[in-house]
Order: structure tokens, then sequence, then C-alpha cells
């Protein structure tokens, strides 16, 4: 596993993190060694929110992590999403969340503290004002966002004292506006709307970490498209590709990720320990830009 800077915070993580949500229903042994899994293929990189199992994952995870060095593990976790009811980027709510991410995962610092998607009555004052107090109380070090575009960003970070390290956004194979836009550029084509206002090279040029979610999903949380009988003519390039490797289709579809020079972060998001060290082995290969363009045309994409 190779390590890659996070956007301006000084950190260096490993190039793919760990993704926590479905581990809420792990027992205390699946939870250990899903940790262990991930621990001894160089990950030690854990993304959580405070809403994934009801709190439950950061709870199951503070258990399994108890024996291990809190210093050499990297938690990052979300907040702002009441479930079915609201967003709330409030003073008031991102503290109170925070705390309780604390108290479950049974530490007393967050290396990484992401706003959960966008909240349209955002007052960017007071997430200055949350930020700034977790910062200076030391409970959390450094802080993000997730599924927001660059004026969403630029409106953020201008109260801000501290960069935005990283956004995380669903990207993967079959979700690949970000670039689709920019190859398609001047085209009359559904392939050239642009859904996201350019956040990719936004990011690339303001040094913000891009972290995909869902990677190997299509649609929105619809299933995974690889051994998916819908995507043939996807999955004979990715095994074909693959053999060539001597590595799963799992394993290239994150490697088509990592191809991207805008260094991104993938988030794995299995707990079947296959998968998972499958997933991680991705930062061991790099794939050439002929490859690359043969499975985003094998997706369905069409180059103009």
């Amino acid at each position: 596993m190779y390590n890659i800077k996070l956007g301006k915070s000084g950190m260096s993580v490993p190039t793919i993190a760990v993704g926590c949500m479905r581990i809420s229903d792990m027992t205390e042994k699946e939870a250990s060694a899903f940790v262990d899994t991930a621990l001894r293929n160089g990950a030690n990189f854990f993304d959580h929110a405070d809403i994934y199992g009801r709190g439950r994952s950061e709870t199951v995870f503070g258990k399994a992590i108890s024996g291990y060095d809190r210093e050499k593990i990297i938690i990052q976790t979300k907040c702002g999403i009441v479930p079915g009811k609201m967003f709330d980027f409030s003073y008031e709510h991102i503290i109170e969340s925070v705390d309780g991410s604390l108290s479950r995962l049974g530490t007393d610092y967050i290396d990484v503290l992401l706003l959960h998607r966008p909240d349209a009555l955002v007052e960017p004052e007071a997430v200055a004002k949350a930020f700034d107090e977790l910062k200076s109380s030391g409970k959390a070090r450094h802080f993000g966002v997730s599924n927001q575009n660059p004026y969403q960003m630029m409106l953020l970070q201008k109260y801000l004292d501290m960069p935005i390290c990283a956004n995380q956004l669903q990207f993967g194979i079959m979700h690949s506006s970000m670039v689709q836009s920019g190859i398609n550029v001047n085209m009359y084509n559904e392939s050239a709307t642009n859904r996201d206002g350019g956040v990719l090279d936004y990011c690339r040029l303001n040094e913000i970490t891009i972290q995909p979610w869902s990677p190997m999903q299509y649609g929105f949380f619809e299933g995974c498209f690889v051994d998916n009988d819908k995507f043939p003519e996807l999955n004979d390039a990715l095994e074909r590709i693959g053999n060539k490797y001597s590595v799963s289709k799992t394993t290239i579809a994150v490697a088509w990720i990592l191809r991207h020079p805008a260094k991104m972060q993938p988030i794995t998001g299995t707990t079947n320990l296959t998968r998972l060290t499958d997933s991680l082995k991705a930062a061991e290969i790099s794939i050439t830009r002929e490859e690359w363009y043969e499975i985003y045309k094998a997706a369905g994409n069409i180059l103009p």
C-alpha cells in the first residue's frame, strides 16, 4: 500500500480507505477479523459516519480497535444528516454529533471530520465556529466535506481557518460523470452535461483529495456491477485485464480509479474479507492508459 497526501492537511494516508458503513451487524469476532485484514494489508484509514447502522457501526469498530495503538489508526467520520428528516450543519448539531461519535468509537479525537452532504440552510459562520472549537479542543484534527460542488466549498472555505482537505463523491466505472463531462466538452450529448460544476478539476486545482464512495455500485445503490449479468462487456474487459495482472475484476475496478492522476482515495464498501483484500491489491498495480479507456468504453461510454 502506498500513501498519498490528504489535501493540504499535512497527513500522509493510504491511497485506499476502508469503508465501515456495513459493519454494524458484525459480531465482535467478525469485526476484529475485518480490522485485522485491513491493517495487515497496510490500510489503516477507516471511514465512518454517525448515521451508519444508526451509530452501531462506530460502536462495533470502537470495540474492534480497543487493543490497537490508536495513533496508528486513522479514523474519519461524518456528520450532518438527520435520517429521513433534514440536513443539519448548525453549530449545535456538529458539536453534539462529534461528541456522540467519540463516545461510540471509544476515542478522544477524530482524525478527519467531514460534513455529510450539503445542507441548503448552511450558515458557514456556524460551521467555522464548530470546526474552530473542535480543533482547539483536540476533538477533531482535520476537516472536509462530501458531495459538494465548487461554489459550496468556496463559500465554506471563505470562513474557515483550516483547509478543506477532502471531498467525498460517488465515482467509479459505472458512475463516471465527473470525467464524462470533461471528455465531452462542447458536445450536444448526454455525457457532456456538467452535473457537478467541474468539481474534479476544482479539487485538483485546490489540492482537495477526492474520496470516491461506492466505487463498485451502479446507479444510486442499485447494486454491484462486478459479476453482474447486466454488464457483460464491462465484466469481460475487467476479467481480460485482470488476467494480465493476475488479479480479480474487483482489483481492476479499483485500479481504474487509482489510474486517474487526481490521486483519489477510493473507499471500499465491502465487509467480505476476500473482496476487501482484492480491493486493497489495486494499490500494487497500475493499468495502462489504453486499458483505462478500454474499461471506460466497455462501461457504455462513447468517445466523441
